[in-house]
């Protein structure tokens, strides 16, 4: 199945059933100018801050500009001691429903993050990993980079792509990363220690964290254009099956962020088991322009395409609920409209995804 090249732009009807932050994305990203009343986008952006969806993520925000009383988190955890989502995916979510970058939310977990960056030796900014790092003295730089990481892509997702700040900390992510994909260890970073699978010790892949950076900084794409292709290639293979840990000094840790190759899991036709990933993933190659050089991914996004009818919207038979997501990594952009009662709130979230991907894409579009 071959990707159209072609797509409606539902905006009238993403505007009617859509939530506030999908239909302030809608005027604000997806619709043409000659279609944006005058003071429109500023009440929507009223609503939108007012909305239930960003109140619940903004009330949870301590005054230190933190959530949750950790980084990274994506769910809560008993067992880990995790209260609730942490500070960059809430962060991130606030982003992806469209809040004005002028929100003291941002600011205040803005400061967060360049200290993150900086050398500030503060034990609490190991968040959640403060007793790894205290019993395993050797997980520190593994900790310090997975850290840094993830406060550089919310930072170049918030449009800080010119900070000097953060353009150092993305190129020493970009040279960790492209070290690894010129080496003989991606092809192979597996090694076995004591009987189990563990990423060899001077591997260092791309992550979701890294990936979300070089799709957000065109200005980096465009620096490093060929790092960029060979990481386009990279995440267009296959990703290994095979269960493996992270070996920190004595502890094995399993990896929730890494990225080893395309993470999408689809059968020939293209029907993914994780929607909200597989939106995401393409999401991020379509930013990157990488998605020409991924199979798996183009075949599921031609499915989704197909799927919609000829208004633009999704509509795939036998869909009694909204799309679940089996890996929370797609928390901060899936869903973005809450309500599921209705056969149309089931699909509002795919059909602006769709709709905003085709544009990214640089597809033909015709707006209805």
């Amino acid at each position: 199945m071959d990707l159209p090249g072609r797509h409606v732009i539902p905006v009238s009807w993403l505007l009617e059933h859509g939530s506030e932050p999908i239909r302030y994305r809608t005027l604000a990203e997806l619709a043409p100018r000659d279609r944006v009343a005058p003071g429109s986008l500023e009440s929507l952006a009223e609503a939108l801050v007012a909305s239930k969806a960003v109140s619940a993520v903004v009330k949870k925000q301590r005054d230190d500009g933190v959530w949750g009383d950790n980084f990274t988190a994506l769910a809560p955890s008993k067992t880990l001691g995790l209260k609730d989502v942490g500070t960059v995916p809430q962060y991130r979510r606030l982003l992806q429903l469209g809040v004005p970058r002028t929100q003291r939310a941002f600011r205040l977990a803005e400061r967060v993050f360049f200290r993150v960056l900086s050398r500030d030796e503060d034990p609490a900014l190991w968040f959640e990993y403060q007793k790894l790092v205290k019993g395993t003295p050797e997980a520190a730089p593994w900790t310090r980079e997975q850290l840094r990481e993830a406060a550089t892509a919310a930072l170049g997702e918030s449009g800080f792509e010119e900070d000097p700040r953060l353009r150092g900390a993305a190129h020493k992510i970009a040279n960790a990363v492209s070290q690894f994909l010129r080496g003989d260890l991606a092809a192979k970073p597996f090694v076995r220690v004591g009987g189990q699978t563990v990423l060899h010790p001077e591997a260092h892949p791309p992550s979701w964290y890294s990936v979300a950076m070089v799709a957000a900084m065109p200005s980096l794409r465009r620096e490093r254009a060929g790092f960029t292709e060979r990481l386009g290639h990279y995440l267009a293979q296959p990703a290994p099956k095979k269960e493996y840990s992270l070996l920190l000094g004595k502890k094995a840790v399993k990896p929730q962020h890494l990225l080893l190759g395309d993470p999408i899991d689809a059968d020939a036709k293209g029907n993914a088991k994780d929607i909200p990933l597989a939106l995401h993933y393409i999401e991020l190659l379509a930013k990157m322009g990488a998605l020409q050089w991924a199979p798996v991914a183009s075949r599921v996004l031609a499915r989704l395409v197909a799927d919609c009818d000829e208004s633009g919207v999704w509509r795939p038979k036998n869909l009694r609920t909204v799309p679940k997501a089996l890996n929370r990594i797609s928390y901060h952009m899936f869903p973005l409209h809450e309500a599921s009662k209705t056969a149309d709130d089931r699909v509002v979230d795919v059909t602006f995804r769709l709709a905003l991907i085709a544009r990214l894409l640089g597809w033909e579009l015709q707006y209805v």
